[in-house]
């Protein structure tokens, strides 16, 4: 990977076990020159993850992981260690972490950040043509035009998104960066099957969030059915925002 190898001579790197995969980059363990811990990753080219690196910055470690350097797509973090998952600690102290740090990251947001709006007019066209998409259409309708202020979002911010660290206890990691409002933020949360699959677990979390949060629920139930049912990889994507509905 020719990439990674020049990421390892610019930064005088030592590599150390790859974390598990996902979708948005190739992320490894590594050591600076002086010993100290770091995370390379490898941003793939990607709508969402288009200014990882920007919100990163934004945040500036405030509830999230520091962005130590940038080189095109490859990006110097902090490491977070033990680097537990916000998951295994359970759904009510998941939520109790989570409605915390949000506030923190819902900072003023504009350039170079994708809209809520315009992303949600580019899901527009390829939702399913059934209630469900429907349903989706709908809500953007009546929601992209009407928004509030435009925070800076993390649009997957899951159970698993969120690790332990020693800096804070826990910080945020992965953004997938979008300026709009505020109730937005829930959607990923709600329908983060980690904290809990039950029918009661999910309507649980979109109540504790919007009520703590202080949240328009109309709005933040609307854009949970958008964007579930834009990102829909299946059965459990379309329980949620039936139950939601």
């Amino acid at each position: 990977m020719d990439d990674l190898q020049a990421a390892v001579e610019r930064w005088s790197l030592t590599l150390g076990d790859p974390y598990e995969q996902g979708v948005a980059g190739y992320t490894t363990r590594a050591s600076l020159a002086d010993g100290s811990p770091v995370v390379l990753k490898l941003v793939y080219p990607h709508r969402e993850s288009e200014h990882e690196a920007d919100a990163l910055r934004a945040w500036d470690g405030d509830g999230a992981v520091r962005i130590l350097a940038q080189e095109g797509d490859a990006l110097l973090l902090e490491r977070c260690e033990p680097g537990t998952p916000l998951s295994a600690t359970g759904q009510e102290a998941a939520l109790d972490v989570v409605i915390g740090l949000l506030p923190r990251l819902w900072q003023p947001a504009g350039e170079p950040f994708h809209t809520l709006a315009d992303e949600a007019a580019w899901w527009f066209p390829k939702l399913p043509r059934t209630r469900l998409g429907d349903a989706a259409r709908e809500a953007i309708r009546s929601l992209a035009g009407t928004q509030g202020e435009q925070v800076l979002l993390h649009q997957d911010l899951h159970g698993d998104n969120v690790l332990a660290a020693e800096r804070e206890p826990w910080l945020v990691i992965d953004p997938k960066p979008l300026a709009g409002e505020r109730e937005f933020a829930v959607a990923p949360i709600v329908r983060s099957w980690e904290l809990g699959e039950a029918k009661r677990d999910v309507l649980y979390r979109f109540d504790r969030l919007t009520s703590e949060l202080g949240l328009d629920r109309g709005r933040a139930r609307g854009w949970t059915i958008a964007q579930t049912v834009a990102w829909s990889c299946g059965a459990w994507h379309d329980q949620v925002a039936e139950w939601l509905l």
